[in-house]
Formats: C-alpha cells, structure tokens, sequence
C-alpha cells in the first residue's frame, strides 16, 4: 500500500498485492510462455496427424493400386487362358503364368497393407480363396487337359468333355462374378475409410484452428491486460513520487512517501523519503544560520557603530581642542584613524548589504536605465581625467530598481576608484537581445590579470594593499551575489594594461 503523507495526514492512493514487481512481470511472462507453449504443442500434434493421415493415404493409394492390377491380372489369365483353349497356341499362356507370378507377389503386398481381423483383410481372404479355387479346380485342369489333347485321341476325348462340363457349369462365371463383386466391396470399404480419415482429419484440423486461436488471443489479451495493469500500477506509484519530488521543489519538506508495499519501487520511495528528510534538515540548518547571520548584522550595524562613532568624536574633539597645538606627526596619526574610521564604516555598511541580498522582497517597477546610470554617475567621486560616456540607447525595464542600482554603482565605482590612466575613459552601453539584455561596463584601466579575475568577486579581496588604497572588498561581491541569486550572468573580459569589460545579463 502507497501512502502520500502530507504535514503528518496519510492520503491512502490504493490497495496493492504485496509481491515484487521482478517476480510478477516473471509470472506474468511465464504464464504467457505456457499458453504459446500450449497452442505450439497443439499445433506440432496436429501437424503429427496430417503426415499420419498423407501416409496413410499414400498407402491407401498403393492398396487400391494394387487391388486394380490383381483385378486385371486375373481377368488377363481368363482371356489367354480362353485364348489358348480355342486356339491352342502355346504362347497365349506365357500373359497367364507371368500373372500367377505376379498375382502371388500381389497377395503378400496386399496383406501387409492391411491388418488381421479387418474388413478389408476378410475380402481379401476371400478374393484369395476364390482365385485359388477357379486357378485350381478349373484354369489348371483345363490347361493340362490342352496341353494333352494334342496327343492320342482319348486325351481329346477327355478335354472336351472336362471343357464341356464346364460350360455346362458354369462355375467359372459363378467365382469370376463373385470375385469381382469382392474386389468392388473391398475398394468401396477403403474409399469409406479414406472418408472417414479426410473426416477425421478436416474435424481435427477445424479444432486445432479454433484452439491455436482462442490461446492466441488469450495469449495477446492476457499479455495486454498485464502489461496495462504493471503499467497501471507502476505509473500510479511513479505520479506519487513525482508529485512527492515536486512538492519537495516547490518548498515543502514535510511530504513523505508511506510506502508498504514490499517490491523495487518501494526503495525509491525509501529513497526520497531520505532525500527529503536530509533537505528538511539541511534547511532548518540553513534556516538556523540565516538567523544567526540576521543577528551578527544587527549587532554589526548597532553595537560596532557606536565605538567607531565615538572614536571618530574623540579625534575631533582632540583638533578643535588643540587647533595648531597639534604636531604635525600626531595630525598624520589622526588622519590615519580617521581613515580608518571610514573605511571600517563602509565595510560595515557592505557587510549589511551582502547579508540582505535575496531577503528583501522589492517590488517590480518601470525603471529607465538611461536615467538610471547617469544619476549614479553623478552621485559618485568625480575622478580626474577619467571621462565616462553612457550609451544613449540604455533600454526601460520593468524590473526591482535596487539590485539594477547596486550592479552599475558598484561596477562603475570601482572602474573610476581603480583608474590609473589620464586621459582615461569608462563607456556603460548593452545589446538588446528578446528575452534579456546584456549590458557592458568598460574602461581603460589597469586591467586584471587572469589569474586574479576569480579573487576579485570573492569577499574582502581587494589586488592593492589595503593601507595604500582605501577599499573594502566587498563592491563586486555584492555585485557577484546578486547575479547568483537572480540566477544571471556576469563576466570579466582584461587583460593587465588593457583595461577590463564587466558583461551582465538582466532578464527583460
């Protein structure tokens, strides 16, 4: 069972069957194996019956064509038999003894196509039994009367009377009409049984079709409804993770996956069920930090001003007090606090700076850059021999003002603090793109090497000596901080005596 707890509420999704998904999808496959196995093993049998069922046929074919040839052997004995007493040509017997030869061979072959006890084996028996009686009691006499008749005359005597009470008989027309009366039964009776074997077999042949497709299509329709229900269920558990993932990215920690099923998806959702506890904790960490951050500025702004204040007001009243009295070495000592004095000030007044960036909610407004620049241009230390130029084409924004405004004034401030050449130039121009604009601080001034170009936005990295220039280190931090937390670009394109050029981007 998958639950999505949200702030400590369960929200049960849907019962499912504990079992691993590995083994089901293994079940699954394997039940569908058995059903094709089961459809190929009913096809292999049929395929079985259809060779049984040809070779029978072939043999059918061969017992019938056997039956035809012993049919017309028999009725060739006759008639060279006939022919021989009518004419007595000898040679009219060699069509009769080559068929006794042959009828014989035919007999055995016949009786293996057929097994004892069938219907066909009794005709046979009985078209054997009447051949021997009309080659034994009536063709062997007759032809050995024949062949004596050419002697003394008794002999002839003899052969006509045997010749004529055979006529008289006519028994042999008595076996020859029953012989072949067996032969017609005996080819009916196979005729009927290849019948019943073609029905057999179309029978067989209907129901295998039926059965190989009913476990077709119970294959398919069963392999779709498994792959739809796996699908199903693995989806729905996927959606509540992501759902889970996403209330993780949109803020909220306090989602949890309880998931009791026991398969693969169940350590993912272990997974994130860590992963958001260790965020959870991760930000209340932050959180804590950020606080504790709030209260070192607070005591910054409010417990350290106040001494630098009162120093500051002791040397002033040490000038106003001793005027001219003060030596000139005790003057440069107090000008040398007093520089300090303000450049600690402003280092406080950085510090505050860098700690709110990302916390003050400013409200989006119409800003004209243009306007924007030269006011800072104008509140900023004029620096001789420096000449800055402002690109006329500056766009309006509707953006937060104060960020916009922390970027150029320290941009430009430390362009003109640090220029060393006169006459010396800082142009502030951009380029319109759709969706941003890149703005460009650029200078003639000393240049920063590459190796340096990294330390210059890091805190309290300044490249001069502090005590030979008066600087906090912390303009371009603030300016790197910005564009990290608006989720912008800068870069610094110098090189040592070329000057350097501040790139930015500002979303639209």
């Amino acid at each position: 069972m998958l639950y999505l707890a949200v702030r400590g509420q369960a929200m049960p999704q849907r019962n499912r069957t504990i079992m691993k998904i590995s083994r089901l999808i293994f079940i699954s496959i394997a039940f569908i194996l058995v059903l094709f196995s089961i459809t190929t093993l009913i096809n292999f049998n049929q395929s079985r019956k259809v060779r049984e069922n040809a070779n029978f046929f072939s043999i059918s074919s061969g017992f019938i064509r056997q039956t035809n040839q012993l049919q017309r052997n028999i009725l060739d004995m006759e008639r060279s038999l006939r022919g021989f007493l009518i004419t007595g040509e000898k040679y009219l017997l060699q069509t009769y003894d080559s068929g006794k030869v042959e009828n014989n061979r035919i007999f055995l072959e016949l009786s293996s196509f057929s097994p004892d006890n069938t219907s066909q084996q009794l005709l046979l028996n009985q078209i054997s039994n009447s051949y021997e009686a009309w080659k034994q009691q009536i063709a062997e006499p007759l032809k050995a009367a024949k062949l004596s008749a050419r002697g003394p005359a008794a002999n002839v005597q003899t052969f006509e009377k045997i010749y004529l009470t055979e006529q008289l008989s006519r028994r042999e027309d008595s076996l020859n009409t029953m012989m072949q009366q067996y032969f017609s039964k005996l080819r009916n009776a196979e005729y009927a049984n290849r019948e019943v074997n073609r029905d057999v077999l179309e029978t067989s042949e209907s129901q295998t079709k039926f059965i190989s497709f009913a476990l077709t299509a119970l294959s398919i329709i069963t392999g779709c409804v498994i792959a739809w229900l796996l699908a199903r269920h693995i989806s729905r558990r996927i959606a509540t993770m992501v759902h889970l993932a996403d209330g993780i990215a949109g803020g909220d920690y306090h989602l949890k996956l309880l998931d009791k099923s026991d398969d693969e998806l169940s350590k993912l959702s272990q997974s994130l069920n860590d992963m958001a506890q260790t965020l959870l904790e991760n930000i209340l960490l932050l959180q804590r930090k950020n606080a504790e951050l709030d209260q070192f500025a607070h005591i910054v702004s409010h417990d350290i001003k106040a001494p630098l204040r009162g120093i500051d007001n002791v040397v002033g009243w040490i000038e106003e007090d001793y005027g001219d009295d003060v030596p000139v070495k005790v003057k440069e000592y107090l000008g040398l606090i007093k520089g300090r004095i303000i450049r600690l000030e402003n280092m406080i007044r950085g510090i505050l700076s860098y700690a709110r960036i990302g916390k003050e909610q400013n409200e989006k407004e119409q800003v004209n850059v243009l306007a924007l620049v030269q006011d800072i241009r104008e509140s900023l230390p004029a620096h001789e021999g420096v000449e800055v130029s402002i690109a006329p084409d500056l766009p309006q924004l509707f953006t937060d003002k104060i960020p916009l405004t922390q970027v150029f004034t320290n941009l430009l401030s430390n362009a003109l603090k640090y220029h060393d050449k006169s006459p010396g130039w800082v142009r502030v121009y951009c380029v319109d793109f759709k969706d941003h604009v890149t703005f460009f601080v650029e200078d003639n001034g000393p240049g920063i090497a590459a190796s340096h170009q990294e330390k210059i936005f890091i805190i309290f990295q300044t490249l001069l000596e502090r005590d030979s220039f008066e600087s906090t280190g912390v303009g371009l931090a603030i300016v790197k901080k910005i564009m990290m937390d608006r989720k912008e670009k800068i870069i610094l394109q110098s090189e040592p005596g070329k000057g350097a050029t501040f790139s930015f981007t500002w979303r639209k």
